[in-house]
């Protein structure tokens, strides 16, 4: 720990040179304790000088100031690129703590005003510097921020590296909404393999919802094998009309509703009854709208089947379902189900649906033909799930 020892502000100018050699030295962030720094005597009534210790001095915990031989007055501790460390003082204003943890790979100024038990004013001033960090994790995320979004889109981080540590990497994650919208944080294993934690309201968001998510990351610990966070994330988006996409494979029919009300309903065709060529039932969620796209067999297991562009391709899931344009399949719609998994219709309602859906959007399917429900990491299968299930995958319940 460093310990700063503080004269009185009466003797303060004739001790400038020496308080500024004694109490500005840097030390390592390391776990091991540095030497206190040297004591500057003198002072306050008594001639009892308050002692100021700063402790720990490493990345992933707060930074405490304590008083010893009187109180705080305040305390600011910034870094090199200007930042700043909030923080509060205790009742008794012997201590002042960090908001936040200290971040790898910094150098803190700590600066405290300090007043002696028999009133006597003092100032200090001490630096040190934490360990650089020797892995960095970061964070993908969606939706984009500034953007409008469907009432079914998950805020969804998936990380570079693993995360052990899911409580404390949780416990930053702030989520504000402009109408305090209940909803949980839920932890799984993306489809890539990686570690992801999606933020998802009770039910479907309400029209017009402001949306923040403030992720105060820096300088918080991933775990084994994780690394560090050196950055924070903060994303603001609104929700945009209550619209739902359902899909019923048993009539081949599909209905967009606004606002609970049916805007329009036309014939599709889904995947032909089976493991691999079946679609998937429950709700999916508008990923992405990709327009015309080459799919491929191949690339989700198929072999030869097809091999072909595909316009007014909206994607669904990870594993390669979408909606779009099929006039190959045309004497199919509203008759039987006959692609490879994805959702077929025309090219004019294709363009029609392209145009009206936005990301986000639910598209809520069922069938007796299907081939099972989407799983939950599939896209965003996060509403496959009643509620408490959900909360129940939350690092912190």
């Amino acid at each position: 720990m460093r310990q700063i020892r503080v004269r009185s502000a009466a003797t303060a100018t004739a001790a400038a040179a020496l308080l500024t050699a004694a109490l500005t030295g840097c030390s390592s962030g390391g776990s091991a304790p540095a030497k206190p720094d040297a004591k500057v005597g003198g002072g306050g009534s008594g001639g009892k000088a308050v002692t100021v210790t700063v402790t720990p001095r490493r990345a992933g915990e707060p930074v405490k100031v304590t008083a010893s031989g009187g109180t705080l007055a305040s305390v600011t501790v910034t870094d090199g690129r200007g930042g700043r460390l909030t923080g509060a003082v205790s009742h008794d204003h012997r201590t002042w703590t960090s908001a936040r943890n200290a971040a790898p790979g910094t150098t803190y100024t700590v600066k405290a005003a300090t007043r002696t038990e028999g009133g006597a004013a003092g100032n200090a001033e001490s630096s040190f510097t934490t360990t650089a960090a020797g892995q960095v994790n970061k964070v993908d995320w969606r939706p984009g921020g500034d953007t409008t979004v469907g009432v079914a889109q998950p805020i969804s981080l998936v990380f570079d590296r693993p995360v052990k540590n899911k409580a404390a990497v949780e416990k930053q994650l702030k989520v504000t909404t402009s109408n305090s919208t209940e909803g949980s944080w839920g932890w799984m294993k993306d489809w890539s393999g990686r570690d992801r934690v999606d933020w998802r309201p009770k039910e479907y968001w309400r029209p017009g919802t402001r949306v923040t998510l403030d992720a105060r990351l820096n300088g918080t610990d991933s775990g084994e094998a994780g690394g560090w966070f050196v950055r924070d994330y903060k994303l603001g988006f609104t929700i945009g009309a209550r619209q739902v996409v359902r899909v019923d494979l048993d009539s081949k029919r599909l209905t967009l509703e606004r606002d609970g009300k049916a805007v329009r309903t036309f014939p599709v065709s889904g995947g032909t009854p089976g493991a691999d060529t079946g679609s998937w039932r429950g709700t999916e969620v508008l990923m992405a709208k990709e327009g015309t796209i080459r799919m491929n067999s191949e690339t989700v297991g198929l072999g030869d089947a097809y091999d072909q562009k595909v316009d007014y391709s909206m994607r669904l899931t990870w594993s390669g379902t979408y909606a779009h344009a099929a006039p190959w399949n045309a004497a199919y719609f509203g008759r039987a189900n006959k692609s490879h998994g994805c959702i077929g219709m025309s090219d004019a309602n294709a363009a029609w649906l392209y145009g009206q859906a936005r990301i986000g959007d639910p598209f809520e399917v069922k069938g007796a033909e299907t081939k099972g429900q989407v799983a939950l990491n599939n896209g965003f299968g996060d509403w496959n799930v009643d509620w408490e299930d959900w909360r129940a995958k939350s690092a912190l319940r």
